[in-house]
């Protein structure tokens, strides 16, 4: 692929966040390198399109981030496809609530393996290759790892795990190589069904009323990208929602 320009490695990038991330990076003219687990169909359909616009400028790349052998394959084709790697995003992961007394070895496996693990794992394989390029890490966090959202303790303990690793590698990086985080909180609706009550009930905890866009996590990237004396920072992209206490006096 003989496209110019730095290139991105963000994860889980076929939908949602991920895909408003690599599109934005993609304008600003990155390559991009599109991670999928299972979501083949949008990450092909969101390379295709970026590849419209300026051709052979974004690949896609399978892997499962909680299996030790698909991470090194990632990270060895990730460098391979265009000679070099400036940024990567740890945006990828498991989220479902786990009851107490309902947790399971696999949900431990799934949450953590794609939260924590995956990223710890991919970021020590592309180090050399961020190095080389003085480039960076972005690690997507979460809000709640200073609330805790209530049945999702495996979720928040992997989450509190990848904000900590944030700060491990933005010293055990440094100077080359800087990592920060970026917290989201209600950006979408979640996936699955919620009732007008509920959602209500959410819109209420967030102080500037409305639920964030997937924009406002992509343009929170590209200023950790190109803010170069930043680094083991997390910040919260959530509408003050962490600041909510629900008291009334």
């Amino acid at each position: 692929m003989t496209d110019s320009g730095p290139v991105a490695l963000i994860t889980g990038a076929a939908k949602r966040i991920g895909a408003a991330m690599a599109t934005r990076l993609h304008s600003e003219g990155f390559r991009v390198i599109i991670h999928y687990g299972h979501s083949k169909d949008d990450a092909h359909t969101l390379a295709r399109k970026l590849n419209d616009i300026r051709p052979e400028s974004a690949t896609c790349l399978q892997a499962n981030l909680c299996d030790s052998d698909d991470v090194k394959a990632l990270s060895e084709n990730a460098v391979n496809v265009w000679g070099q790697l400036d940024v990567l995003v740890n945006n990828a992961s498991s989220f479902y609530p786990t009851p107490i007394g309902n947790i399971s070895e696999e949900d431990w496996l799934s949450l953590v393996g794609s939260n924590v693990k995956g990223p710890l794992f991919l970021s020590q394989a592309l180090a050399p290759a961020l190095r080389k390029a003085k480039g960076c890490i972005v690690n997507m966090v979460d809000m709640h790892i200073d609330r805790p959202l209530p049945k999702h303790t495996v979720y928040l303990l992997a989450k509190s795990g990848l904000a900590s690793l944030t700060q491990s590698l933005a010293i055990d990086l440094a100077p080359d190589i800087r990592v920060n985080g970026i917290g989201p909180g209600a950006i979408l609706w979640p996936e699955r069904e919620m009732e007008n009550d509920e959602k209500e009930k959410l819109l209420s905890s967030i102080p500037l009323g409305e639920l964030g866009k997937p924009e406002d996590i992509a343009k929170t990237l590209s200023f950790l990208i190109s803010a170069s004396y930043v680094t083991g920072q997390i910040i919260f992209v959530d509408g003050g929602r962490s600041l909510y206490t629900g008291a009334s006096a």
